[in-house]
């Protein structure tokens, strides 16, 4: 049976979810304060949140790793006995990550690689690549692996709301800004991650708590009568997902449990502190 060896990009924050899967990660570096950190391993999710927000004058950016590092990722894998090797990107709409890790593909000899776009970022490039291992060890083809990623690609929607709008917006992370950006300081969106991975703008709010509440009216409107997984993503904001998450169960108790995961610091400073998000995945 061919072996297969997947890897991720630090901005699934797959560091923050416990499992037990042999999955590699291409880290990205967060640029702030005139000093350089390695995502998770030298700033973690806690840590970069308590940064920002006690002092608002470090703005943090971020640089994705060099087609070099994702060489030796995949070589590192051929060389653990893999044939073919697997790379879970984030949106290249969001990133580079996707277009670097094409360019080492065409460099790698010995090994099989296909690099998928997610289209997404966070949680759901991790189940991914929690459901390509699973379906490896059950002897499943790459091309079936590739149309089980291709449903949850184009079975999800993420609506999600930021506290301040000026990180997306230097970052270059909003896709339709240049209508609101001169009033920056006063919108807090309703966005949403559209069917291409880009980050675009639904609704102008004024406050973050509307925004919030229109997150979760969205999420409710849309996945009425559907069966689906549903998750929050948040930018440590651990009072609103006790809020979204009591507003989700008490319209729809028959889900039991909505889990939540953390950003990243490589996620984090493209959307600032306290970003709340909602998502959900159809089930197959």
């Amino acid at each position: 049976m061919k072996k297969l060896g997947v890897l991720v990009c630090t901005n699934s924050a797959i560091d923050y979810i416990p499992h037990n899967y042999e999955i590699g990660v291409i880290r990205s570096t967060i640029l702030m304060g005139g000093k350089e950190y390695v995502d998770f391993e030298e700033l973690t999710a806690d840590k970069f949140y308590e940064m920002i927000e006690s002092d608002p004058a470090l703005f943090p950016r971020t640089a994705m790793a060099s087609t070099g590092t994702m060489l030796e990722a995949y070589e590192k894998l051929r060389d653990q006995g893999c044939d073919e090797v697997l790379f879970i990107t984030i949106s290249s709409r969001m990133s580079g990550i996707y277009d670097n890790a094409m360019i080492a593909k065409k460099m790698v000899e010995g090994v099989n690689v296909t690099v998928f776009d997610s289209r997404t970022v966070g949680y759901l490039q991790c189940k991914m690549a929690f459901l390509a291992h699973d379906m490896a060890k059950e002897g499943k083809s790459m091309e079936e692996i590739i149309e089980a990623l291709e449903f949850i690609r184009n079975n999800n929607h993420i609506y999600f709301a930021v506290s301040d709008l000026r990180y997306l917006v230097k970052n270059g992370r909003l896709s339709n800004a240049a209508g609101f950006v001169a009033d920056v300081l006063k919108i807090k969106p309703l966005l949403e991650v559209d069917k291409n991975g880009a980050v675009v703008t639904v609704e102008k709010i004024r406050t973050f708590n509307r925004a919030v509440d229109r997150v979760i009216e969205k999420f409710l409107e849309e996945t009425e009568g559907k069966d689906y997984e549903p998750f929050i993503i948040h930018a440590n904001n651990p009072e609103v997902v006790g809020y979204v998450r009591e507003r989700v169960l008490s319209a729809r108790p028959e889900l039991k449990e909505i889990k939540d995961y953390l950003l990243t610091p490589a996620v984090g400073a493209h959307c600032g502190p306290k970003a709340m998000t909602i998502g959900y995945v159809l089930k197959r």
